[in-house]
């Protein structure tokens, strides 16, 4: 499984940024796809998921503002990111997690950094 995410960037409090994140490899539709992210010092985190069945789940700190979708032709997720914060600066991880029968596996991919200037 390979995971190539593109977005992100610099904006500015307030503002808005998207990130995708495209699928590749042996990716059985028993999955879940979506985003976590790590801010200097601290530990990984998730921000955001969504299930091959359409279910989704949030961090606290993003609820309202922040949107996980996905298109499963394109084996894609999205993370639409509004009314930044600086406290969303981190690097964000696209992650798929593979349901099998009596565990899963998570992948991860690269990281693409997006800043919140105050």
């Amino acid at each position: 499984v390979q995971l190539q995410a593109s977005g992100g960037g610099l904006a500015q409090a307030g503002g808005s940024l998207r990130v995708s994140c495209v699928a590749s490899g042996n990716i059985f539709s028993n999955n879940r796809m979506g985003w976590y992210r790590q801010a200097p010092g601290k530990q990984r985190e998730l921000v955001a998921v969504t299930t091959s069945g359409g279910s989704t789940n949030y961090a606290d700190s993003v609820k309202g503002r922040f949107t996980v979708s996905r298109d499963n032709a394109k084996n894609t997720v999205y993370l639409q990111m509004n009314s930044l914060k600086p406290e969303d600066t981190a690097v964000y991880y696209c992650n798929v997690r593979l349901y099998y029968d009596d565990y899963y596996r998570d992948y991860f991919g690269q990281g693409t950094q997006v800043t919140v200037s105050s």
